[in-house]
């Protein structure tokens, strides 16, 4: 069996994430006014945010790491596409306790759980920690993260990803709270809007609906629907207008 036989995977996406165009533009611009001239996007992808900032930025240079290697493949493809190949770098390795900084600016966005012991629970204030010995004085974080609109139900919960509990997220006043104590003043708070939700989970499943679609009978068929209705189900019936992302633009004290 060869790649072409397999279901398409997040094809449909600009972003790995409910994020709308324009509101990356604006993010970028934030970020851009600072005149970084290193990037260090952690949790990068295909590093879509990354090479827009670099587009915005001229002579900047960046980094981006993850450990997804079919997605670095796409970025380092994207990045030779637009004339950039020469200004970043993508890499396939692990975030926790990185030694890729101090840079001047920072993307992560949804992927801080990369900066976190991953034997112990989800910590957003070491991961805020992480962020702040990472950025150098004068720079900027942009971070993508979870938080509860409000609380789950029981039922809610159930029909999230498994184990759910309602100590996964905080509320948004305490995580904004985090990251004043980790050192930043939060210079922008803005959050996913239903739109970009919808937008990011429909895009996400898209070409493997599709796929499914046209091949009912395929030998990966049957495995690939199931995990293609969960997902869908974890978001109707579980975290939607539940969970929400926030996107922090930071800037350290000095």
């Amino acid at each position: 069996m060869t790649d072409s036989d397999l279901p398409p995977r997040l094809g449909s996406l600009t972003f790995h994430g409910p994020l709308s165009r324009d509101r990356a533009t604006r993010m970028i611009e934030r970020v851009a006014d600072a005149s970084p001239a290193t990037v260090l996007d952690i949790g990068c992808g295909w590093g879509e945010l990354l090479l827009r900032v670099l587009e915005a930025v001229p002579g900047s240079t960046g980094v981006g790491i993850d450990i997804n290697a079919e997605d670095l493949a796409r970025g380092r493809g994207l990045a030779k596409a637009r004339g950039l190949a020469e200004r970043v770098t993508f890499v396939e390795e692990s975030a926790l306790g990185t030694t890729r900084g101090p840079v001047d600016a920072i993307l992560c966005l949804g992927s801080s759980q990369a900066l976190c012991d991953p034997e112990q629970p989800h910590d957003p204030a070491a991961a805020l920690r992480e962020l702040r010995r990472l950025v150098r004085p004068g720079g900027r974080v942009v971070l993508g993260e979870g938080f509860w609109e409000r609380t789950p139900t029981d039922q809610e919960l159930a029909g999230m990803w498994p184990g759910a509990k309602t100590g996964d997220h905080l509320r948004l006043g305490a995580l904004v709270d985090l990251a004043i104590e980790a050192g930043f003043r939060p210079a922008w708070i803005e959050s996913a809007s239903r739109e970009e939700w919808e937008e990011f989970e429909s895009g996400y499943r898209h070409e493997t609906e599709v796929w499914l679609a046209a091949h009912p009978d395929h030998p990966l068929a049957a495995e690939t629907r199931d995990r293609v209705d969960r997902q869908r189900s974890s978001w109707l019936n579980g975290y939607r207008d539940v969970l929400g992302i926030a996107y922090l633009t930071l800037v350290p004290v000095g």
